[in-house]
């Protein structure tokens, strides 16, 4: 695959944004209605938002509500960290960085994600 050209932030941190709604989709067997993704120096930082399926919705706003959120949690960190290596390549392969760290946390109260990568340099655009 040739190897593509940034041109601006902007260009890159949408393709991130497809990137990874598509990693959702195949990998988390739902994707949000809504990613954006943020580079700042050295730190990828990508907001999800409508990532959580009906059934979840469902167990969050059950009576047993605090043990449903503490499973969906743990689900989904089980989930990212066994398909860690898939989204390092993918940050890899467009910000032409290695990821250093990956840290991620789930709103089940209204239904956000947030995925942060630290890489091992600053993101160079030229």
């Amino acid at each position: 695959m040739p190897k593509k050209r940034y041109f601006t932030k902007g260009q890159m941190e949408a393709d991130i944004s497809a990137a990874i709604t598509r990693f959702e989709k195949e990998f988390m067997g739902r994707g949000p209605l809504e990613t954006k993704t943020y580079i700042l120096d050295d730190m990828v930082i990508t907001r999800l938002t409508g990532i959580l399926s009906k059934a979840e919705l469902k167990l969050v706003l059950s009576d047993r509500n605090v043990r449903g959120r503490e499973l969906i949690k743990q689900v989904r960190s089980e989930l990212i960290e066994n398909n860690r290596g898939i989204l390092e390549a993918v940050i890899k392969n467009i910000t032409k960085r290695k990821v250093k760290s990956l840290h991620t946390d789930i709103s089940t109260t209204n239904g956000e994600k947030i995925i942060i990568f630290i890489l091992d340099k600053k993101v160079d655009l030229s």
